[in-house]
């Protein structure tokens, strides 16, 4: 009998992916919170809260705990992951009494960042937690083998965070991480349109531009889009058209320092694994791996192969959930 209380958590800046032994990722919800803020009352976590986000009256207020991978509101991400472990106790069909954890945390937070998410998951009702680096989880997720003496090189861009890792034989060789991700791609994306059409659109209008006509720095096919938002003159709503590219070129300052974190990260490779590197490429993880063009991109400037993750999106849970097993095993790995 699988014992079920084991679970691992992606404790990301944008998602909340919760993953069990028995049944895979078993919640994957937004990583946002609503707030009254005359009570202190949490109202909404994950979907229903980011449905708000923009939309509700004074008092309430829709907002994200984790800011650039890391805990930026403690109280909140206690309360946040209190709901989800009773979302997922349902899920896999029996409250998990007290269940052991695997959590994983941007490679470079600091011991007090470390022991904040230590902290916030043990108070919201886990019985033993154990860390494990972003990087390795997704390493793990997208079936790369990093108990052996071979360069896996993993690309994780994140929400909140990118990092780069050379991972061989169980621990990282070399790391990079920047608090650059998709989040501030969007944040990009919303400074453009209000300096170029003096128009101000919401987090969840610049998502959704990056998604459909955002692209990596690489020639393409112009798109267009119809985007509604507010004409900061008037006062009055307001659509224009953007093209992808100049959403291309209002992303490039970002795009470049991820390129630049991944430069980094291959020349700290050791020389016996660079050999490894050029026959077995890059892999390419996190929501940012999804943006229109970035495997080719980053091929083209790299020169080494890079390959995208099966499922770029649930690798760092899937690959907390696989690190249970290796806990005993991996303790380089999992602390």
């Amino acid at each position: 009998m699988i014992n079920t209380s084991e679970i691992g958590i992606d404790l990301g800046t944008a998602n909340i992916l919760v993953y069990s032994k028995t049944k895979g990722i078993i919640l994957n919800e937004p990583s946002v919170v609503a707030i009254d803020t005359e009570t202190k009352k949490v109202l909404a976590v994950g979907k229903e809260a980011k449905e708000m986000i923009g939309k509700t009256p004074g008092r309430i207020i829709a907002i994200r705990p984790l800011k650039d991978g890391v805990i930026a509101d403690y109280d909140t991400t206690t309360e946040m992951l209190r709901q989800v472990m009773r979302k997922a106790s349902k899920k896999v069909g029996f409250a998990i009494r007290k269940p052991n954890v695997v959590v994983c945390t941007p490679s470079g937070s600091t011991s007090v960042e470390r022991r904040a998410i230590q902290d916030a998951v043990r108070n919201a009702g886990a019985k033993k937690v154990h860390l494990i680096e972003e990087p390795v989880a997704a390493a793990i997720g997208a079936g790369m083998p990093v108990d052996e003496p071979v360069a896996n090189v993993v690309v994780d861009i994140g929400g909140g965070s990118t990092e780069v890792a050379i991972i061989s034989f169980g621990g990282v060789v070399a790391c990079h991480s920047i608090r650059i991700g998709g989040d501030r791609l969007d944040d990009d994306i919303i400074q453009h349109v209000r300096k170029e059409y003096n128009v101000l659109i919401g987090e969840r209008t610049a998502e959704k531009i990056k998604m459909e006509i955002g692209y990596a720095l690489i020639d393409h096919e112009e798109m267009t889009m119809e985007v509604r938002g507010r004409d900061l003159v008037t006062g009055l709503p307001k659509t224009i058209t953007l093209s992808s590219f100049e959403i291309r070129d209002a992303m490039r300052e970002a795009l470049l320092h991820i390129l630049e974190a991944i430069r980094a990260t291959l020349e700290d490779s050791p020389a016996e694994l660079s050999g490894d590197i050029v026959d077995r490429g890059v892999i390419l993880s996190g929501g940012g791996a999804l943006l229109n063009g970035m495997q080719d991109w980053l091929s083209h400037e790299i020169v080494v192969p890079v390959h995208l993750a099966p499922n770029p999106l649930e690798s760092v849970a899937v690959g907390t959930g696989v690190a249970l097993k290796y806990i005993d095993k991996l303790h380089t790995l999992v602390r």
